[in-house]
């Protein structure tokens, strides 16, 4: 079986002040964060989120080159929409006009703090969730976070990716790579080939918000994923490295995802 990594959330820094961008990457690194790529230009930002894209771009708005921070961020959005937080010392009701435009996540007047990075951040991903239904990302409004997630965890998703919060930041792991999900008391456990994530959330709330994934109540203490299930019987499932109950109540259910030939 191939094991996809679990990988932070990813970064683009537009900045032209290499001072500036410098003390960025290192804010943003020592806060766990991954640097996809710094960018002096609106045309080298796009070409490097051409070549990897990123989760997150912080752009200053006054850049150096044919393309402002704002064209910027309409080129990106046009390449693969991606939450902004904008960099900028001007305050002025002109740019901010012209910045809202482009939607951003966020705005930030310079100098930064490590905080409010951190917290524009968060708001950005939480804010900003898209699914591939058709090959092409449909875009949601910003969503307010339902009363389950305020009293317990937050989980963001991004495509295909789903972001779970470890250790005060946003830890980003492939939807393909949960094999299951254990409940104990108010807690679950989401389980992958190399890690696993305790968040304080019950089974049924976690399930709700992980709507859109084939994971199947089996028991009421476990889930599984479908697509890992290697193998099952009338009382229990194999998935791998590990064999989870098949409860009565829940078998029917979860034969009704097989296709009878």
């Amino acid at each position: 079986m191939t094991t996809i990594p679990v990988k932070p959330v990813s970064i683009l820094i537009v900045e032209d002040e290499a001072i500036l961008a410098l003390e960025l990457c290192v804010k943003l690194e020592a806060e766990g964060y991954n640097i996809a790529g710094t960018a002096t230009t609106g045309r080298q930002a796009l070409a490097l989120h051409k070549e990897q894209s990123a989760d997150i771009v912080i752009c200053d708005i006054n850049l150096r080159g044919d393309w402002s921070g704002i064209e910027t961020a309409r080129q990106l959005s046009a390449l693969n929409p991606i939450p902004i937080i904008y960099l900028s010392a001007l305050t002025d009701r002109a740019t901010l006009e012209q910045a809202k435009l482009t939607k951003p996540a966020a705005y930030l007047t310079k100098p930064v703090t490590t905080d409010s990075l951190r917290i524009a951040i968060e708001i950005a991903l939480s804010n900003f969730a898209y699914v591939t239904a058709s090959n092409a990302p449909v875009i949601h409004e910003p969503m307010s976070m339902p009363m389950a997630a305020r009293e317990g965890e937050t989980i963001l998703q991004v495509g295909d990716y789903i972001f779970i919060k470890q250790n005060y930041q946003f830890v980003r792991l492939h939807k393909g790579e949960v094999l299951y999900i254990e409940a104990e008391d108010k807690y679950t456990t989401v389980v992958t080939p190399t890690r696993k994530f305790v968040l304080r959330l019950s089974l049924a709330v976690l399930l709700q918000r992980l709507a859109d994934m084939t994971l199947i109540r089996v028991h009421r203490s476990f889930a599984v994923n479908l697509s890992h299930v290697e193998s099952f019987s009338d009382y229990e499932v194999q998935v791998p490295g590990q064999t989870v109950p098949l409860g009565r109540v829940y078998k029917e259910e979860f034969l009704h995802h097989f296709r009878f030939r």
